[in-house]
């Protein structure tokens, strides 16, 4: 069951205000986009007899992905003979309508524009900020049901063991049949009754798993916490919901990191591509992460990370608290571009291309061109190696351009993203000043007066101060804690110890 903390008349204008968020598109740019074309539409294949499906959060109109899945035999050495999955994972074609390759139309070029300034959907709980029109990304774009749509499909041939026969891209007309949102399909999941489609994804999505532990990759199961309008409840009212990550969610996942490994994969041995990037996380980080498992009531022992977080019922408040601290064995994310000729786009010092420490492999974004903004140009090249032709013209120019909207606007879209959330504990935590709290310390702070706590219930992640000369619990430590900060204006928690 997910648990649903309550907090009245939130408002997020001031957020919206603080981080200079668009209150929306241009009357040219809306015009724009819903008189755009496909300009690829005579040289697509035509996969509409393929019965695509759509998994995504209830009441999306914005669709990327869609997938059919099957079971077949490979055909190609070393797997000959030997049963496989073949995976199609369609993406929307958002350069058919926005990218016009040098051909000067007026409506592409408004939007093109207006995508290159925001680089990213930021999602806000009162409405997101979307990075392009819905004429485009809730209709002509988008994966709809039964509706013929311009795609980018990724075949993939899928071994027993999860690893990837082979792969081809290419561009498609396809038409989904059916639109599931994550808990349907996990109800069809627990009844037997999934749609044929999507019936082999439990398989291939634990096939999968099993590589990312054999990668020793850091797979982040976080239960969806989100901040959403309560429509039973009086106007201005909005709920924090914390509801468990559900399978059906991560074996999706699993399809998305796939393709994006594919793409990172086909672009290293091309020598040409936009990789995402992760650094592996240093000692000091794992030793950090080591002492807020044994404080939650974790060891890993000689396990990676990843091994360890599979384990972990990432539901229970003390798995979501350690899920939310291995988050910061995966910072410093960024995206490296090579092959493209000058200097802007090049490696420093011509270093060679980058792994992603998290997925443990190369690996580019590649699926969420609706949302994402170097999804459009990463797709682009991978087209073009799989084609045999050069990286496109517009690609190579756009590069250098691209890096520096989507470093500007991950950051922009990670700021508003804690904002919203650090203004909805607060308002929801503000009844409770001066009241105790259990508390598990996590880390001890810089000095001998702060740590940081996990408090299960409500389940918040907060700084604890008290008096230096009382010294700080000690790690692991079950203290009892009073809050004496909830401040929505400044969006604060603060807690203090000894509690009175």
């Amino acid at each position: 069951m997910g648990m649903k903390l309550f907090a009245a008349a939130l408002n997020f204008t001031d957020i919206r205000r603080e981080f200079s968020l668009p209150e929306g598109f241009a009357e040219e740019v809306h015009r724009a986009a819903a008189e755009s074309t496909d300009r690829f539409a005579d040289k697509r294949a035509d996969l509409r007899e393929v019965p695509f499906v759509t998994i995504d959060p209830a009441g999306s109109m914005d669709l990327d992905q869609a997938v059919h899945i099957e079971q077949v035999k490979a055909t190609e050495p070393p797997s000959a003979g030997n049963p496989c999955w073949r995976v199609r994972y369609a993406i929307a074609d958002v350069a058919a309508f926005v990218e016009q390759a040098g051909e000067g139309s007026a409506n592409s070029e408004l939007v093109k524009a207006e995508s290159l300034r925001r680089g990213q959907t930021i999602y806000v709980p009162d409405g997101p900020i979307r990075l392009h029109p819905e004429e485009l990304s809730e209709d002509r774009a988008s994966l709809l049901p039964d509706q013929d749509r311009p795609a980018v499909v990724w075949d993939m041939l899928v071994t027993a063991d999860g690893e990837v026969e082979s792969c081809h891209v290419q561009r498609a007309l396809v038409r989904s049949v059916a639109r599931f949102d994550y808990e349907g399909v996990e109800a069809d999941l627990r009844a037997g009754s999934l749609h044929p489609s999507i019936a082999l994804l439990p398989d291939v999505g634990c096939a999968r798993q099993g590589s990312d532990l054999r990668r020793r990759a850091i797979n982040l199961r976080l239960p969806s916490v989100s901040v959403e309008k309560d429509d039973s409840a009086a106007e201005g009212t909005f709920h924090l919901s914390i509801d468990p990550r559900q399978s059906m969610n991560d074996y999706n996942a699993e399809l998305s990191l796939m393709a994006g490994m594919c793409a990172g994969s086909m672009m290293v041995e091309a020598g040409v591509g936009i990789l995402r990037t992760l650094p592996p996380a240093d000692e000091k980080a794992l030793r950090k992460f080591d002492t807020a498992a044994i404080a939650l009531g974790y060891q890993r022992g000689d396990r990676s990370v990843g091994e360890l977080l599979a384990e972990v019922d990432a539901s229970s408040p003390q798995g979501m608290a350690l899920m939310r601290d291995a988050q910061s064995l995966l910072r410093g994310a960024g995206y490296q571009a090579f092959g493209f000729g000058g200097e802007q786009s090049e490696p420093e010092g011509g270093e060679p291309p980058a792994i992603h420490a998290g997925i443990g492999g190369h690996y580019a974004h590649v699926t969420a061109p609706l949302r994402r903004l170097v999804d459009r140009y990463a797709t682009e090249v991978c087209l073009a190696i799989s084609a045999g032709k050069p990286v496109p013209e517009w690609v190579r120019m756009g590069v250098p351009k691209v890096l520096e909207v989507m470093k500007a606007s991950g950051n922009l879209a990670a700021q508003v993203d804690k904002a919203c959330l650090k203004l909805t504990e607060a308002v929801v935590l503000q009844p409770w000043v001066g009241q105790d709290f259990t508390a598990t310390v996590l880390h001890a702070g810089a000095d001998s007066a702060t740590a940081t706590i996990f408090v299960e219930n409500p389940p918040v992640i907060a700084e604890c101060r008290g008096n230096a000369s009382d010294g700080a619990p000690e790690e692991a430590a079950t203290v009892k804690v009073t809050l004496v900060t909830a401040d929505p204006g400044s969006r604060e928690i603060l807690f203090a110890w000894p509690a009175d």
